[in-house]
């Protein structure tokens, strides 16, 4: 069969939807200034799919360094690789900052995180080596996973006592194989916004011998008593071997870091391929980063702030008899029983009748009838935002429990 045939014929998981979804369930467009208002096909709503966590998108002293480090530097200092012509001072000096942050010897500034992270399971393991990861790990993750040659096995999300077993079956492995085991989570898992039961895991280094990495993606900046990440919130971040966060949330930038003992950051500098053949994070972007870490450690009310509003939401929410799924971070999913044709209806309704915009979550990442609307209450949002959230979703809840949105897929093209 021709590749292009296959792909007519296909479309993939999520390209069924295309003829009904494009531009409405996916592919949206949200215009305007970054905050909890924007428009929507031309129409102002409140929208609640931003993780723009501590609100520094639009933080004055955030967009005054961005447009000064642009305007300084432009966009494509500097040029090339790290390792060939795109190292700079400022590169190292956020490095630093991250490491003692987050409580590691040494951090190395990443370009991408999706990309870093794929690079980072790919540099660190070989073919004698066993990983050992949930079944709920993010796609980067899964993608790293997919490089690997060796043997890997999955635990059910968040189950510890399997989790185990694996570790049993991994430690057979790797005493014929003279390899090592690498166990994989998440901090705050970016969906359904449960936590990676670190703790536990990190008990079980008292029994077994394995390294320990974790992507804190939605963890840093949110989690902690200083923001450091989810490690911090259960006390077991030095447990933690190799810790990596993105800049795509509390940061509201582009890029990450990794970070843990000083000689394998270094191992890693000289060997993750996704950072050896790009090209640097442009120096705009790194002095933006330096200053946000900055509002991080020296603002902790935008975090204070962030989870008033996330305690104030997640309370209303469940009160009115909605299910938050086992949510304990910002990332608050609101899971409802419908088929695919109400769910369209609802989110017309919400979006066009209400104005308020959140992320649609359907099959095949939820189960067949199922929704989940995945809100991210942020520090810019005002508790007069949540109380009117609230009454709105007690209203389409209400709606759903009565029947009266048609099981038809609503007309998003007009």
């Amino acid at each position: 069969m021709d590749i292009f045939d296959k792909i007519k014929s296909t479309k993939g998981a999520l390209g069924q939807y295309s003829n009904v979804a494009d531009g409405y369930f996916m592919f949206p467009k949200l215009e305007g200034e970054i905050a909890p208002r924007m428009k929507f096909r031309g129409k102002t709503v409140l929208a609640w799919s931003l993780n723009n966590y501590l609100g520094l998108a639009n933080q004055p002293d955030v967009r005054k360094t961005d447009a000064e480090a642009a305007a300084e530097y432009g966009l494509a200092y500097p040029m090339g690789a790290r390792m060939m012509s795109g190292q700079t001072s400022m590169h190292e000096k956020f490095e630093q900052m991250a490491a003692e942050f987050t409580g590691k010897e040494s951090a190395y500034l990443l370009n991408y995180g999706y990309q870093g992270m794929i690079s980072i399971i790919d540099s660190l393991i070989d073919r004698h080596d066993v990983i050992v990861y949930d079944s709920e790990a993010h796609a980067c993750i899964m993608d790293g996973l997919r490089l690997h040659i060796g043997k890997r096995f999955v635990y059910p999300h968040n189950d510890i006592e399997s989790c185990e077993k694996q570790l049993q079956r991994a430690t057979k492995l790797v005493e014929q194989s003279g390899g090592g085991i690498l166990v994989i989570t998440e901090g705050v898992f970016g969906m359904a916004g449960d936590l990676g039961k670190l703790d536990k895991i990190a008990a079980l280094k008292k029994k077994y011998k394995f390294r320990f990495l974790v992507d804190d993606a939605h963890g840093f900046g949110t989690m902690g008593k200083t923001g450091a990440g989810t490690g911090e919130h259960f006390g077991v971040q030095d447990q933690i071997d190799i810790y990596f966060a993105t800049f795509a949330k509390s940061m509201a930038g582009i890029g990450g870091f990794v970070a843990g003992p000083r000689e394998v950051i270094t191992y890693l500098r000289f060997n993750l391929r996704s950072q050896i053949y790009a090209k640097s994070l442009p120096m705009a972007m790194t002095v933006g980063a330096i200053k946000r870490l900055e509002i991080i450690k020296a603002h902790p009310e935008y975090r204070e702030k962030l989870w008033t509003v996330v305690r104030a939401l997640q309370k209303g929410l469940r009160e009115a008899g909605l299910d938050l799924g086992k949510t304990e971070s910002p990332v608050t999913p609101v899971f409802m029983k419908c088929p695919l044709g109400q769910v369209t209806q609802m989110i017309y309704d919400l979006r066009e009748n209400h104005g308020i915009f959140c992320s649609v979550v359907i099959y095949p990442v939820v189960p067949r009838d199922t929704v989940m609307l995945r809100l991210i209450p942020t520090a810019a949002h005002t508790l007069d935002d949540v109380e009117y959230t609230i009454k709105i979703f007690k209203e389409i809840k209400k709606k759903l429990d009565n029947n009266e949105y048609p099981n038809e897929m609503a007309d998003f093209k007009q």
